[in-house]
């Protein structure tokens, strides 16, 4: 065993280590890696925080298991047992060796946005306790963490700055409202599979901008559909609203660009309600 400022090396069973919740879901190509740990060894170890949760690694410890080892040397690092910080470490490993997928990316964004409120929450009670009481800072149940060092701003903006290097966050929580339309039980089937379907394309490359005006187009078809079948609704009614729904399928197989899509479903709807 040795140790190091805030770690020590030591030997530790791979079934040991909890993997817990990752944003990663893209593993990329394991089995060269695989190779490559069989072929040099494990040149990095992977990092554990000291309750045993896979801090930084996930890959070089899917590629062991892939190999049949039994048991590693890891780091133990001290510091890192709060949420916010373990995210911070998994997105520092994650872009030193393989970058997140738009959509991992987007996921963490969100998690850290919600992370960083809360702890400027805290700090900010903290001040107020301080100075109601006259104590010293920091000794009234602030937050853990403060925010790193050059990033200001609100806390999406503060998120967006930490995974992607920018403060621009209109992408990050465009692809996050993709990702709720896609999980909603409560969404038409249409609407869910549309935006899955968009979330497969970002990922593949596809533009972001486009793929949200799309579902949004989606959406307003699934609306007019939903008005065709409301039994509430005058024939006339229904009989508009099903025109208009049909006409935006065949515009839609038309491959017409997403804006003009979005704009003329957003038109269609309107003029139903109307």
């Amino acid at each position: 065993m040795s140790s190091g400022p805030g770690h020590i090396e030591l030997a530790r069973s791979l079934d040991s280590i909890h993997i817990g919740r990752r944003h990663r879901k893209d593993l990329g190509d394991i089995d060269a890696l695989a190779a490559s740990i069989d072929q040099d060894d494990l040149l990095q170890l992977i990092t554990i925080d000291p309750e045993g949760n896979l801090v930084c690694g996930l890959r070089r410890y899917t590629a062991m298991r892939k190999l049949g080892w039994k048991t590693t040397n890891v780091w133990v690092r001290t510091g890192i047992s709060d949420r916010l910080s373990q995210l911070l470490a998994e997105r520092d490993d994650d872009t030193l060796h393989k970058p997140l997928t738009q959509t991992e990316a987007a996921t963490l964004f969100r998690e850290l946005k919600t992370l960083l409120a809360e702890d400027a929450a805290l700090r900010q009670e903290a001040s107020r306790f301080t100075a109601k009481t006259g104590g010293e800072a920091g000794s009234g149940g602030g937050a853990n963490l403060a925010p790193p060092p050059g990033v200001s701003g609100k806390a999406r903006a503060q998120a967006a700055q930490m995974v992607t290097g920018r403060n621009s966050y209109t992408t990050l929580e465009r692809i996050n409202r993709l990702q709720d339309l896609a999980a909603d039980p409560a969404q038409p089937d249409s609407v869910r599979t549309a935006a899955a379907e968009e979330l497969a394309r970002i990922d593949a490359g596809a533009g972001v901008i486009s793929a949200f005006q799309r579902v949004g187009a989606a959406q307003s078809v699934a609306e007019l559909e939903r008005l065709a079948a409301d039994p509430a609704a005058s024939d006339a009614e229904r009989e508009q609203a099903l025109g208009e729904a049909e006409r935006l399928r065949a515009e839609e197989e038309s491959a017409v660009r997403a804006a003009e899509l979005e704009r003329l479903a957003a038109e269609a709807l309107a003029r139903v309600r109307a």
